[in-house]
């Protein structure tokens, strides 16, 4: 076991690394069997965090972001979460003003994370595979900027799937009534 947890170790330093060199504006950090954003790497990346546009902590086993997080890589324009357990969002989401797209999908949100709907720049939300039961309709009608809302395989009320169409200008993505994400 601590065989493995050193290699999980030494791949997340070496993707940081990776970063830290080449200058790139991209992070990623999936699949590296992390519960916890590393604190350390908030030292590390210090000096490029500007420049940091994706970030990618697919697949891990996240429970949760911290706000530090969101203010520290408030130049993103995608996040990329999916396949964690996260069940929402710090409020700080919000100083996240340049986000383009969000991929929450395959998570443990029961609630719509209405900071999301603060965020000018925005086009697309992905929150496919999760526990939602209701959407802000109002709120996502009035995002100037979104173009795609992924609600596949949630479980939303009718009153959703009713109001929505005809207020929204935007594709929202979602299953029949009842309908199972298939077996991974």
């Amino acid at each position: 076991m601590l065989k493995k947890m050193g290699e999980a170790v030494a791949r997340v330093a070496r993707k940081v690394n990776e970063t830290v060199e080449s200058g790139s504006d991209t992070l990623d950090l999936a699949e590296c069997k992390l519960v916890a954003f590393p604190i350390g790497i908030y030292k590390v990346l210090r000096n490029v965090t500007d420049q940091i546009q994706l970030i990618t902590l697919a697949n891990n086993e996240l429970k949760s972001l911290t706000s530090k997080f969101m203010t520290t890589f408030c130049q993103l324009r995608e996040l990329r979460l999916e396949g964690n357990f996260l069940h929402r969002l710090p409020n700080e989401v919000s100083t996240l003003q340049h986000l383009k797209a969000i991929d929450l999908s395959r998570n443990q949100f029961r609630d719509f994370p209405e900071q999301l709907t603060t965020l000018p720049a925005l086009e697309t939300i992905n929150l496919e595979e999760n526990d939602i039961v209701d959407v802000p309709v109002e709120k996502l009608a009035a995002m100037s900027a979104l173009r795609c809302i992924n609600l596949r395989f949630n479980p939303l009320n009718a009153e959703v799937r009713a109001i929505a169409p005809p207020l929204i200008k935007f594709d929202m993505l979602v299953s029949p009534e009842g309908a199972r994400a298939p077996p991974p």
